[in-house]
C-alpha cells in the first residue's frame, strides 16, 4: 500500500533531484490527478471552457475552415495543462453547436480534434496519465519533458495540422449561410463572473507551479493539494457539489492498477519481458527504442495506454540497468509510443471514446472505419517523426 511515504517530507518536499517511487502504489500521481480533477470541474462550472471556445471562433469571424485549424491547436494547448477527456468534453461540444449554425459536418472536426488533444498531452507531465506516472515514478519534472517529449508533440502538431487540413478540407465545407449576428456572444457562456476570474487565476496558479516545481522543491502531490483547496475554498457553499463531480472511479482504478503492477514487478514477470526484449534487440540500444516506441503504440491502440505505461516503467528501468542505456531516452519514448498510439483507434484512448460518444449522440457517428481512416495515418506519422527525432538528439 506505500501509505508510510505519504508521511515523509520527501514526498511533499524535496531539495535537488527528486527520487524514484518505491514499489507500490504512487501517491502522488493519486493526490496530483484527484487535485486536477478538482481544479477542472471549478473552471467548467464557471463556464470558462465554453467561453475560451466561442471566443476562438469569434476571432476568426466564424470562418470554418480557420475554426478546423484553430480549434486543432487550442486541443493540444488545453491538453497540455488539463485532462484531455475534459478538453474534448467541451470542445466537441463547442463544435456540435457550431456545426448547427454554419450548416457543416463537425465529425471530422471533432476527429483532429481528440487526436490533437492525445498529441498535446504527450507534450507535458500533467498532460496525460501515462506522463504522469512515468514522471512521478522515474523522477522527471515538468521542465524535463515539455524539453523532450514536448519539443517532439510541437514538431509534430505541424505535420498533424497539414495532414487533418489536406484530408476533410472538402468535408467541412458549409451547406449554408449562417447569420454571424445570431451566434452566442462569447461572454453568455460565463455563468459567474467572481467564479470565471478565480478559476483563471488558480488555472494560472497552477501552470506557474509546475513548471517551477523542480526550482521551488515543492513535488506534484503538494501542487495537487494547493490547486484542490484553492479550488474548493473559491467554490465556497458550491464545493460539496464540485466534490462529488470528481471522477473516483478512475483513481480507484489507478490505485489498482498500482497494486497490480507492483505485484508483476515483485515476482519477476517485468524482469523477464524486460530479458526477452533485450534478446531480441541484441543488446543494441537503437533496436530496443524501436521496440518500446512501435509495441506500446501498437498495444495502446487497442489496451488502455495507462496500464501499459505503468506495466513498462519496471521494464524500461530493468533495460537500462542491464544494457548501461540511458532511462530517460527510453521513458521519452515509452512516453510518446503510449500517448500516440492510443489516438490509433476509437477505443485507445479515453477521450477518442468521450469523443465519439459525442459526436455519435448529436446525430454524427464515428464509425471505427471512418476513425481509422483519419486517424491511423496521423499516428503512423506522428511515430516515424518521433523515431527520428529520437534517433538523431539521442
Amino acid at each position: 500500500m506505500n501509505i508510510s511515504s505519504i508521511f515523509t517530507l520527501s514526498f511533499w518536499y524535496e531539495a535537488g533531484d527528486a527520487g524514484e517511487a518505491t514499489t507500490g502504489i504512487n501517491w502522488s500521481t493519486i493526490i496530483f490527478v484527484l487535485g486536477m480533477m478538482i481544479m477542472v470541474e471549478g473552471m467548467a462550472r464557471s463556464g470558462f471552457f465554453r467561453w475560451l471556445c466561442l471566443r476562438l471562433a469569434k476571432a476568426v469571424k466564424y470562418k470554418t475552415i480557420p475554426i478546423f485549424i484553430a480549434f486543432m491547436f487550442m486541443s493540444a494547448v488545453l491538453a497540455m495543462f488539463i485532462d484531455s477527456i475534459t478538453v474534448i468534453l467541451f470542445l466537441a461540444a463547442v463544435t456540435i453547436e457550431l456545426a448547427n449554425m454554419l450548416k457543416f459536418d463537425p465529425a471530422p472536426m471533432i476527429l483532429a480534434e481528440i487526436f490533437c488533444a492525445n498529441l498535446g498531452g504527450s507534450a507535458t507531465m500533467c498532460g496525460d496519465p501515462p506522463n504522469i506516472i512515468i514522471g512521478t515514478s522515474l523522477g522527471y519534472t515538468f521542465f524535463d519533458f515539455i524539453s523532450n517529449t514536448g519539443v517532439i508533440a510541437g514538431i509534430s502538431l505541424i505535420f498533424t495540422v497539414i495532414y487533418f487540413y489536406f484530408i476533410y478540407r472538402k468535408a467541412l465545407k458549409t451547406n449554408g449561410t449562417a447569420d454571424v449576428k445570431s451566434f452566442p456572444d462569447p461572454s453568455d457562456a460565463i455563468t459567474n463572473k467572481k467564479d470565471f476570474a478565480l478559476s483563471c487565476i488558480i488555472f494560472g496558479l497552477a501552470v506557474v507551479l509546475l513548471v517551477s516545481h523542480a526550482a521551488t522543491g515543492l513535488t506534484v502531490a503538494l501542487i495537487g493539494v494547493i490547486i484542490s483547496a484553492l479550488t474548493l475554498l473559491a467554490a465556497g457553499k458550491n464545493a460539496a457539489s464540485v466534490l462529488k463531480k470528481v471522477d473516483c472511479k478512475t483513481l480507484l482504478f489507478f490505485i489498482g492498477l498500482f497494486v497490480v503492477v507492483g505485484g508483476l514487478e515483485q515476482t519477476g514477470v517485468l524482469e523477464v519481458i524486460a530479458s526477452v526484449i533485450a534478446d531480441i534487440s541484441g543488446g543494441n540500444a537503437n533496436i530496443m527504442i524501436a521496440i518500446i516506441l512501435w509495441v506500446s503504440a501498437l498495444a495502446s491502440a487497442f489496451v488502455d495506454n495507462i496500464p501499459f505505461a505503468a506495466t513498462m516503467i519496471p521494464v524500461i528501468k530493468s533495460l537500462a540497468a542491464v544494457q548501461g542505456a540511458d532511462l530517460s531516452t527510453f521513458a521519452w519514448t515509452l512516453s510518446i509510443g503510449t500517448d500516440i498510439g492510443g489516438s490509433a483507434t476509437p477505443i485507445g484512448a479515453s477521450a477518442n471514446v468521450v469523443g465519439t460518444a459525442v459526436s455519435a449522440k448529436a446525430g454524427h457517428p464515428i464509425g471505427w472505419k471512418k476513425y481509422c481512416t483519419g486517424a491511423f495515418p496521423a499516428t503512423a506519422i506522428v511515430l516515424i517523426i518521433s523515431m527520428i527525432y529520437i534517433y538523431v538528439r539521442y
